[in-house]
């Protein structure tokens, strides 16, 4: 075994594998960009070395610098985590030609499947199944229209390079198809450096389920059961479990069998999971899926497997890297039910935009597994991924671990920037997902209800208002207190009657104990339990798992600013302004794009919000933007 090890990574991949490390004694060795030199992963390493500035190509991405802080450190191996380097064979091979271990697979298995044109073909030789599409050479736009149009609509536009739902579109008809063809492009090139695509035929009732495999260096290979990561949004995976809702015995044979066949097609060494796009259309059937590509790596959602099977994947890694061996297909059960949700920082009514901000607050309930990179006080930065936290469950069936999961959302208190716990709340809610019946067009077609704006619950203005200041003892006066709190610029009288007991414009709630922020309260004839706070001039309370905010109004403190107008298009996040689409003079139609912009890894496209004119462009290719920025202005026609 390994006595020291470098993590090529960041985050909570970097100290979820610190945490076996060092449970194996292992010491580990952080790098850390400018940006996160206070990071929590660099506090829990052994020893971190400095790899370069906040942006990834200056840091995280720079292989030779990785290797000498390895060398540097005596460092014996080099674990990837994911993302960044983990699929690069050129890094593994840099690795390797310094005397170091890559704690992962061959560069050649990587190249094997690196490319998803090459890895479906590579596939269907070795007998696995593959959806039907085309993955060769010729790019023409014309040629991949038609082939487009043979296949038939709806089709999936991928970047071969791609991962993570980046360089992918769905295009529904074949005027849509160029659009759909240029964007998956550029996405790919901006993210993987390549802007091939393929096309593949788009599966009406699709159900991502994917199966774990690991692989050692004495050609034993074993799958670990399935997950079901189905529940996505811009082809990100949002909720993933194990096992899969609706498995049948038969079906997870087959795909076992399958993913283990196409592991040792490549010699596969270490984690990998073999993704598979299934037609539940019929419920799952043993001849309902096809292969859609390797991920040659640890995945983000590997707790739920580790839940269910009692490994640790990280320690089985480590293990195989050194020497040893799988353990036999035999001797690996799946026991009871997990399920894993994704906490990111993001502004789900906005279109989930990437969000940014310091954690006041960081709080999750006991007896739930937390997987997360940042401590309260930690600031989401635009440089990296906004993911928070990733919250895992365990029940002994699936709707034990259902209940579980909603019951850790509604305890989970994060504050300080914009999350999308509420709307996890409401997903792990939704019918069709509790009754199994889901399929990766959920959250699309459910999306207005999940992102809805909650409806304020009587009392929870009440307790904002009370919340809003500091009443001292004047829970318990005996004498009448009565003060005037601004919310969000609207004026409330509060009147203290003593005992605990508020009146907010008339309305009564009686605080029948408090214990820091969380609050037992008499509204009406409902005793409910709230969590209350004060915070940087807001207040905060959580209700029945939906949380309400409001400003608290400082009468010395006006804005004198004036609210930008309609007809200005407004950069609605930190980020790269990528293109800009049209040129002042412009006569464009609502909904027409204007201005495209890249934000921690995503494309997000900005629109006209009306008919009109361009008036004036102001976003410039290359600049880098704040959140607010004035990018274009538009006149009514």
């Amino acid at each position: 075994m390994f006595t020291k090890i470098l993590i090529a990574n960041r985050g909570e991949i970097a100290c979820r594998i610190m945490e076996t490390a060092h449970k194996m004694g292992v010491a580990t060795v952080a790098v850390y960009s400018d940006a996160d030199a206070s990071a929590k992963h660099v506090a829990l390493a052994s020893e971190a070395v400095r790899i370069g500035a906040a942006p990834v190509g200056e840091s995280y991405l720079l292989g030779e610098r990785i290797i000498a802080a390895a060398l540097e450190t005596g460092a014996e191996a080099v674990h990837p985590g994911y993302g960044f380097l983990s699929e690069n064979p050129d890094f593994v091979e840099a690795v390797e030609a310094a005397g170091l271990v890559f704690i992962g697979p061959s560069a050649s298995a990587i190249r094997a499947m690196g490319l998803k044109d090459a890895a479906k073909v590579l596939m269907e030789k070795a007998g696995v199944p593959v959806v039907p599409g085309y993955h060769g050479d010729n790019q023409d736009d014309a040629f991949l229209a038609l082939k487009a149009d043979e296949i038939g609509y709806p089709v999936l536009i991928k970047a071969v390079a791609g991962g993570g739902g980046k360089g992918m579109r769905r295009v529904d008809h074949s005027a849509m198809f160029i659009e759909g063809l240029h964007a998956a492009r550029r996405e790919g090139s901006a993210s993987f450096g390549n802007d091939q695509v393929l096309i593949e035929k788009y599966i009406l009732s699709p159900r991502h389920i994917e199966m774990q495999v690991f692989g050692d260096n004495h050609g034993g290979a074993v799958h670990l059961f399935e997950r079901d990561c189905s529940l996505q949004r811009r082809h990100q995976k949002v909720i993933e479990e194990a096992p899969a809702p609706g498995m049948t015995s038969e079906m997870r044979a087959a795909m076992g069998a399958a993913a283990v066949t196409a592991a040792q097609a490549i010699g596969y060494s270490g984690a990998g999971t073999i993704e598979f796009i299934v037609d539940a259309s019929a419920g799952l059937r043993a001849d309902g899926f096809w292969f859609m590509e390797m991920n040659t790596r640890l995945q983000v959602e590997h707790p739920v497997t580790e839940a269910v099977t009692g490994l640790d994947l990280v320690r089985l890694q480590l293990e195989v890297a050194s020497g040893g061996r799988v353990p036999a297909q035999g001797d690996i059960a799946c026991n009871g039910h997990a399920i894993e949700a994704r906490i990111y920082a993001e502004d789900v009514p906005a279109g989930f935009l990437p969000a940014t901000g310091r954690l006041s607050v960081l709080d999750f309930p006991d007896g739930v597994r937390i997987d997360s990179g940042v401590r309260a006080g930690d600031e989401i930065s635009p440089y990296y991924d906004p993911m928070i936290a990733k919250l895992t469950v365990h029940g002994e069936t699936r709707a034990a671990a259902l209940a579980a999961m909603r019951s850790a959302l509604q305890h989970t208190d994060i504050i300080g920037c914009k999350t999308n716990v509420e709307f996890l709340g409401r997903l792990v809610a939704q019918e069709d997902f509790t009754t199994g019946q889901m399929d990766t067009g959920l959250i699309e077609r459910e999306l207005e209800a999940l992102v809805a704006a909650p409806v304020e619950p009587a009392g929870a203005r009440a307790l904002l208002a009370i919340a809003a200041q500091d009443w001292g003892e004047g829970f318990t006066l005996w004498e009448p207190l009565r003060q005037r709190v601004g919310l969000d610029g609207e004026g409330h009288w509060v009147q203290v009657l003593g005992g605990g007991r508020f009146s907010i414009d008339g309305f009564e709630v009686e605080v029948l104990a408090r214990d820091g922020a969380h609050w037992r309260v008499r509204i009406g004839g409902h005793i409910v339990a709230a969590r209350v706070r004060r915070l940087d001039g807001r207040a905060y309370v959580v209700m029945n798992g939906e949380r309400f905010s409001a400003e608290i109004d400082d009468p010395l403190n006006r804005d004198a600013s004036a609210e930008a107008g309609a007809g200005v298009l407004l950069a609605p996040m930190p980020g790269l302004v990528q293109s800009v689409l049209a040129k002042a003079g412009d006569v464009v139609e609502a909904g027409a794009p204007l201005v495209v912009m890249e934000a921690m890894k995503m494309e997000h496209t900005l629109r006209a919000p009306f008919d009109g004119i361009v008036g004036e462009v102001l976003a410039s290719v290359g600049a880098q933007v704040e959140s607010g920025v004035v990018l274009l202005r538009m006149e009514e026609p």
